[in-house]
Protein backbone atom coordinates (compact mmCIF):
# COMPACT_ATOMS: atom_id res chain seq x y z
CA UNK A 1 0.00 0.00 0.00
CA UNK A 2 1.91 3.18 -1.10
CA UNK A 3 0.73 6.76 0.53
CA UNK A 4 0.02 9.97 -0.98
CA UNK A 5 3.18 11.02 0.86
CA UNK A 6 5.42 8.41 -0.49
CA UNK A 7 3.80 8.65 -4.10
CA UNK A 8 4.05 12.45 -3.85
CA UNK A 9 7.82 11.91 -2.55
CA UNK A 10 9.13 9.91 -5.47
CA UNK A 11 6.74 12.26 -8.13
CA UNK A 12 9.18 15.03 -6.38
CA UNK A 13 12.48 13.64 -7.04
CA UNK A 14 11.63 12.07 -10.41
CA UNK A 15 10.51 15.76 -11.47
CA UNK A 16 13.78 17.29 -10.37
CA UNK A 17 15.69 14.87 -11.86
CA UNK A 18 18.00 15.31 -14.66
CA UNK A 19 19.58 11.81 -14.88
CA UNK A 20 17.63 8.74 -14.01
CA UNK A 21 19.08 5.41 -13.97
CA UNK A 22 16.58 2.66 -13.96
CA UNK A 23 17.09 -0.95 -13.06
CA UNK A 24 14.24 -3.60 -13.40
CA UNK A 25 14.32 -7.24 -12.27
CA UNK A 26 12.03 -10.03 -12.77
CA UNK A 27 8.63 -8.22 -10.47
CA UNK A 28 7.97 -6.23 -13.61
CA UNK A 29 8.08 -9.30 -15.63
CA UNK A 30 6.16 -11.32 -13.62
CA UNK A 31 2.80 -8.98 -13.84
CA UNK A 32 2.96 -9.65 -17.40
CA UNK A 33 2.88 -13.41 -16.53
CA UNK A 34 6.60 -14.19 -17.32
CA UNK A 35 7.56 -16.85 -14.72
CA UNK A 36 10.77 -16.42 -12.76
CA UNK A 37 13.57 -18.66 -13.87
CA UNK A 38 13.03 -21.23 -11.74
CA UNK A 39 9.00 -21.24 -12.10
CA UNK A 40 10.05 -22.71 -15.43
CA UNK A 41 10.89 -25.70 -13.77
CA UNK A 42 7.88 -27.23 -13.75
CA UNK A 43 6.06 -30.32 -15.46
CA UNK A 44 8.49 -32.33 -17.16
CA UNK A 45 11.11 -29.91 -16.33
CA UNK A 46 10.29 -30.41 -12.83
CA UNK A 47 13.51 -33.35 -12.41
CA UNK A 48 16.01 -30.50 -13.54
CA UNK A 49 18.07 -28.27 -11.67
CA UNK A 50 18.92 -24.75 -13.14
CA UNK A 51 22.69 -25.65 -13.11
CA UNK A 52 21.61 -28.65 -15.47
CA UNK A 53 20.08 -26.04 -18.18
CA UNK A 54 21.96 -22.74 -17.95
CA UNK A 55 25.51 -23.47 -17.94
CA UNK A 56 27.99 -23.94 -20.92
CA UNK A 57 28.96 -27.31 -19.37
CA UNK A 58 25.36 -28.16 -19.20
CA UNK A 59 24.92 -27.50 -22.84
CA UNK A 60 27.85 -29.24 -24.24
CA UNK A 61 26.92 -32.75 -22.48
CA UNK A 62 23.10 -32.33 -23.77
CA UNK A 63 22.91 -29.21 -26.19
CA UNK A 64 19.12 -30.61 -27.21
CA UNK A 65 18.26 -30.82 -23.92
CA UNK A 66 19.00 -27.32 -23.36
CA UNK A 67 18.44 -26.02 -26.74
CA UNK A 68 14.44 -27.47 -25.95
CA UNK A 69 14.09 -25.91 -22.57
CA UNK A 70 15.06 -22.23 -24.17
CA UNK A 71 13.18 -22.97 -27.06
CA UNK A 72 9.73 -23.38 -24.41
CA UNK A 73 10.75 -20.37 -22.92
CA UNK A 74 10.97 -18.40 -25.52
CA UNK A 75 7.48 -19.72 -27.08
CA UNK A 76 6.18 -18.90 -23.27
CA UNK A 77 7.29 -15.63 -23.65
CA UNK A 78 6.09 -14.56 -27.04
CA UNK A 79 2.70 -15.49 -26.04
CA UNK A 80 2.72 -12.03 -23.57
CA UNK A 81 3.16 -8.54 -23.91
CA UNK A 82 4.64 -5.48 -21.91
CA UNK A 83 2.82 -4.28 -18.92
CA UNK A 84 1.83 -0.79 -17.65
CA UNK A 85 4.86 -0.62 -15.81
CA UNK A 86 7.02 -1.13 -19.05
CA UNK A 87 4.65 1.28 -21.32
CA UNK A 88 5.15 4.08 -18.21
CA UNK A 89 8.90 3.62 -18.15
CA UNK A 90 9.40 4.42 -22.36
CA UNK A 91 6.97 7.28 -21.54
CA UNK A 92 9.79 8.41 -19.02
CA UNK A 93 12.19 7.73 -21.19
CA UNK A 94 10.48 10.33 -23.67
CA UNK A 95 10.60 12.90 -21.11
CA UNK A 96 14.34 12.68 -19.08
CA UNK A 97 17.55 11.40 -19.67
CA UNK A 98 17.08 7.81 -18.83
CA UNK A 99 19.50 4.79 -18.96
CA UNK A 100 17.17 1.73 -18.15
CA UNK A 101 19.12 -1.80 -17.46
CA UNK A 102 17.31 -5.19 -16.71
CA UNK A 103 17.86 -8.59 -15.18
CA UNK A 104 15.22 -9.47 -17.84
CA UNK A 105 15.54 -11.75 -20.96
CA UNK A 106 12.34 -11.09 -22.31
CA UNK A 107 12.70 -8.05 -24.47
CA UNK A 108 9.42 -6.32 -23.31
CA UNK A 109 11.00 -3.12 -22.10
CA UNK A 110 12.28 -3.02 -26.09
CA UNK A 111 8.58 -4.22 -27.13
CA UNK A 112 7.06 -1.06 -24.97
CA UNK A 113 9.29 1.07 -26.78
CA UNK A 114 12.33 1.69 -24.46
CA UNK A 115 15.22 3.06 -26.11
CA UNK A 116 18.51 1.74 -25.83
CA UNK A 117 17.81 -0.65 -23.22
CA UNK A 118 21.09 -2.44 -21.28
CA UNK A 119 20.73 -6.23 -21.21
CA UNK A 120 22.65 -7.56 -18.33
CA UNK A 121 21.76 -11.38 -18.77
CA UNK A 122 21.40 -10.85 -22.21
CA UNK A 123 18.53 -11.82 -24.51
CA UNK A 124 15.99 -15.01 -24.67
CA UNK A 125 14.97 -14.52 -28.21
CA UNK A 126 19.06 -13.64 -29.76
CA UNK A 127 21.41 -15.99 -30.21
CA UNK A 128 25.23 -16.73 -30.93
CA UNK A 129 27.69 -19.32 -31.61
CA UNK A 130 30.12 -21.55 -29.34
CA UNK A 131 33.10 -21.81 -30.64
CA UNK A 132 32.28 -20.70 -34.14
CA UNK A 133 34.31 -20.34 -37.08
CA UNK A 134 34.28 -16.43 -37.69
CA UNK A 135 31.89 -17.06 -40.74
CA UNK A 136 28.86 -18.58 -38.94
CA UNK A 137 25.80 -17.37 -39.65
CA UNK A 138 22.36 -17.82 -40.32
CA UNK A 139 22.79 -18.19 -43.79
CA UNK A 140 24.93 -21.06 -42.58
CA UNK A 141 23.29 -22.60 -39.92
CA UNK A 142 21.70 -26.07 -40.64
CA UNK A 143 18.28 -26.46 -38.81
CA UNK A 144 18.16 -28.48 -35.67
CA UNK A 145 18.14 -28.77 -31.84
CA UNK A 146 20.09 -26.89 -31.58
CA UNK A 147 20.94 -25.36 -35.27
CA UNK A 148 24.76 -25.98 -36.27
CA UNK A 149 27.22 -24.30 -39.05
CA UNK A 150 27.76 -26.02 -42.17
CA UNK A 151 30.75 -25.01 -42.51
CA UNK A 152 32.82 -25.60 -38.95
CA UNK A 153 29.67 -27.55 -36.93
CA UNK A 154 29.61 -25.24 -33.98
CA UNK A 155 26.69 -25.14 -32.16
CA UNK A 156 24.19 -22.28 -31.96
CA UNK A 157 23.31 -21.27 -28.37
CA UNK A 158 20.96 -18.81 -26.46
CA UNK A 159 22.16 -15.58 -26.41
CA UNK A 160 21.74 -15.14 -22.76
CA UNK A 161 23.99 -15.12 -19.94
CA UNK A 162 24.90 -18.48 -18.29
CA UNK A 163 25.61 -18.76 -14.52
CA UNK A 164 29.84 -19.16 -14.54
CA UNK A 165 29.86 -16.61 -17.18
CA UNK A 166 30.49 -12.52 -17.28
CA UNK A 167 28.29 -9.98 -17.88
CA UNK A 168 28.11 -8.01 -21.30
CA UNK A 169 31.18 -5.49 -21.18
CA UNK A 170 29.35 -3.07 -22.89
CA UNK A 171 26.32 -3.25 -21.00
CA UNK A 172 27.84 -3.82 -17.61
CA UNK A 173 30.41 -0.62 -18.16
CA UNK A 174 27.28 1.68 -19.55
CA UNK A 175 25.08 0.45 -16.15
CA UNK A 176 27.74 1.04 -13.81
CA UNK A 177 28.36 4.58 -15.31
CA UNK A 178 24.97 5.59 -15.25
CA UNK A 179 24.60 4.44 -11.75
CA UNK A 180 27.57 6.82 -10.78
CA UNK A 181 26.32 9.60 -12.45
CA UNK A 182 22.45 9.64 -12.01
CA UNK A 183 20.36 12.15 -9.35
CA UNK A 184 17.78 9.16 -9.17
CA UNK A 185 18.00 5.73 -9.06
CA UNK A 186 14.99 4.18 -9.55
CA UNK A 187 14.72 0.39 -8.73
CA UNK A 188 11.66 -1.79 -9.61
CA UNK A 189 10.99 -5.43 -9.35
CA UNK A 190 14.34 -6.84 -8.15
CA UNK A 191 14.85 -8.85 -4.86
CA UNK A 192 18.66 -7.15 -4.42
CA UNK A 193 20.32 -10.87 -4.18
CA UNK A 194 22.05 -11.53 -7.40
CA UNK A 195 25.46 -9.92 -8.31
CA UNK A 196 26.58 -7.32 -9.78
CA UNK A 197 23.46 -6.15 -10.10
CA UNK A 198 22.07 -5.73 -6.57
CA UNK A 199 25.25 -3.63 -6.03
CA UNK A 200 24.15 -0.71 -8.30
CA UNK A 201 21.92 1.15 -5.95
CA UNK A 202 24.59 1.23 -3.74
CA UNK A 203 26.93 2.35 -6.66
CA UNK A 204 24.19 5.38 -7.13
CA UNK A 205 23.36 6.02 -3.52
CA UNK A 206 27.64 6.59 -2.53
CA UNK A 207 27.64 8.93 -5.69
CA UNK A 208 24.82 11.56 -3.86
CA UNK A 209 21.79 9.71 -6.14
CA UNK A 210 18.58 9.54 -4.38
CA UNK A 211 16.82 6.03 -4.34
CA UNK A 212 13.20 5.16 -5.16
CA UNK A 213 12.39 1.34 -4.71
CA UNK A 214 9.79 -0.26 -6.15
CA UNK A 215 8.52 -3.55 -5.08
CA UNK A 216 5.36 -5.38 -3.49
CA UNK A 217 7.64 -8.07 -1.41
CA UNK A 218 9.98 -7.13 0.99
CA UNK A 219 14.03 -7.34 -0.57
CA UNK A 220 17.37 -7.01 0.56
CA UNK A 221 17.15 -3.56 -0.89
CA UNK A 222 14.69 -1.74 0.90
CA UNK A 223 17.39 -0.36 3.32
CA UNK A 224 18.82 1.50 0.31
CA UNK A 225 16.04 3.54 -0.52
CA UNK A 226 14.89 6.69 0.16
CA UNK A 227 11.04 6.37 -0.69
CA UNK A 228 9.92 2.65 -0.96
CA UNK A 229 6.74 2.40 -2.62
CA UNK A 230 5.26 -0.95 -1.29
CA UNK A 231 3.21 -1.52 -4.57
CA UNK A 232 2.87 -3.31 -7.98
CA UNK A 233 5.17 -2.07 -10.16
CA UNK A 234 2.05 -1.69 -13.19
CA UNK A 235 -0.20 -0.22 -10.69
CA UNK A 236 2.45 2.49 -9.01
CA UNK A 237 5.10 3.38 -11.90
CA UNK A 238 1.74 5.37 -14.40
CA UNK A 239 0.81 7.54 -11.84
CA UNK A 240 4.65 8.65 -10.84
CA UNK A 241 5.64 11.19 -14.22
Amino acid sequence: MVTPAERDAARRLLADANRVFVLTGAGISAESGVPTFRETLTGLWSQYNPEDLATEEAFRRNPQLVWDWYDMRRKMVSGLGPNAAHYALARLAAQKAVTLSTQNVDGLHQRAGSPEVLELHGNLFANKWLDGCGKCDAATAIPGSPPRCALCGAMMRPGVVWFGEDLPRVASYRTQQAASECDVCLVVGTSGLVYPAAGLPGIARDSGARIILVNPEPSALDDTADVLLRAPAAECLPGLW
